[in-house]
């Protein structure tokens, strides 16, 4: 069942990775289940949300910019990082955003 990320009352940042895939699937889903694992272990994590079709967006959030610093940096998401370019990715973009305002319902 997909589930929206508990974010904290407004301001965090989110970190948005767009991505389309090859067809190369060599240990990805492995992969990225453990980047979600990872990353919920992280100081300043605070959640994620992910959908892929044709294009897939994975949205992680974080309580400062030093935390996606520290993520970006971890030796095994460098790893990842490094066999995206190589293998499992055609192209992908990563934007960083600080939320101002958050609603739902």
């Amino acid at each position: 069942m997909a589930m929206l990320a508990n974010t904290p009352p407004p301001p965090y940042y989110a970190v948005i990775f767009t991505s389309i895939r090859t067809d190369i699937d060599q240990g990805y889903g492995e992969m990225a289940a453990r980047m979600v694992e990872l990353a919920q272990t992280q100081p300043g994590f605070l959640g994620a949300e992910s959908a892929r079709q044709a294009l897939g967006i994975t949205v992680s959030y974080w309580q400062d910019l030093a935390a996606i610093k520290n993520w970006k940096a971890h030796s095994e998401h460098l790893l990842a990082q490094q066999m995206g370019r190589e293998t499992w990715y055609q192209a992908f973009k990563v934007r960083i955003s600080k939320v101002e305002r958050d609603y739902g319902f």
